[in-house]
């Protein structure tokens, strides 16, 4: 026991070396933001698409419904390995694409970012749509008999509606996603799990990880309570909706 508090627990480790992984877990924050601002916007585009009507629309149904289904079977890390494996030998695509490094980021910030947004899009293309269908079909009808179209009735009605119902599941999408940005180590970016794993070949002792391990909790516990709260919240508004229909 002695020896894994020591190996794990060494206080004068962490200390040294709090800066250094302070700075590197700053970058797992830094892809979360992006990579959760873009994934938000492209999930929901994905779930407007799959509710598309009508037969003329079938076939971009149809190719949203593939591509959330086969980034969701799909392991993040081997999309990130394949991103960043194979793009930058995409000569068709202008080298400023492929090998990007926008805003002073090198491209491994990039192609993480990538990765995490083409499954996070997935994922919570999902979460709209559950939010989206929670909506009572009365609504559609009665946006449709004001003269709206289906797009009209969707933007002004029905999303705002829908997003309203999903802020538990979709924080909880949110949590997984900024701890899955410590597989952007894995493309030789500089974020914390990378930074503690040489900060563990160089001391033989694997407190970095132990303070990584510490920086996500201070974010992802208090994340995991507010989901517990959300849920809880919306199942008194459900108990108390029934109460009264009931009465």
């Amino acid at each position: 026991m002695k020896v894994f508090f020591e190996q794990y627990f060494d206080f004068h480790i962490m200390g040294e070396h709090f800066g250094e992984g302070f700075e590197a877990f700053l970058q797992n924050v830094l892809i979360f933001v992006v990579a959760g601002v873009i994934a938000l916007i492209w999930g929901l585009v994905l779930a407007l698409l799959r509710q598309a009507p009508g037969k003329k629309f079938a076939p971009v149904r149809f190719l949203t419904i593939a591509y959330i289904d086969v980034l969701r079977a799909i392991p993040l890390l081997i999309i990130i390995l394949m991103i960043s494996g194979g793009v930058p030998f995409l000569t068709f695509i202008p080298k400023d694409i492929r090998i990007p490094e926008w805003l002073g980021k090198p491209d491994p910030f990039w192609y993480g970012v990538a990765g995490l947004v083409f499954v996070y899009g997935a994922y919570t293309a999902e979460v709209y749509r559950a939010g989206i269908e929670a909506v009572p079909k009365g609504q559609m009808e009665a946006a449709r008999s004001l003269g709206m179209s289906h797009f009209q009735a969707m933007r002004l009605v029905i999303v705002p509606q829908g997003v309203t119902k999903i802020p538990a599941p979709m924080l909880n999408e949110l949590i997984s996603l900024l701890k899955d940005t410590t597989l952007v180590s894995v493309i030789a970016f500089g974020e914390s799990v990378l930074v503690s794993r040489e900060i563990l070949a160089e001391q033989l002792n694997s407190s970095a990880l132990t303070l990584t391990a510490a920086f996500f909790l201070v974010i992802c516990l208090p994340g995991a309570r507010l989901v517990d709260y959300l849920i809880k919240r919306n199942q008194g508004k459900i108990s108390r909706g029934a109460h009264i229909e009931v009465a």
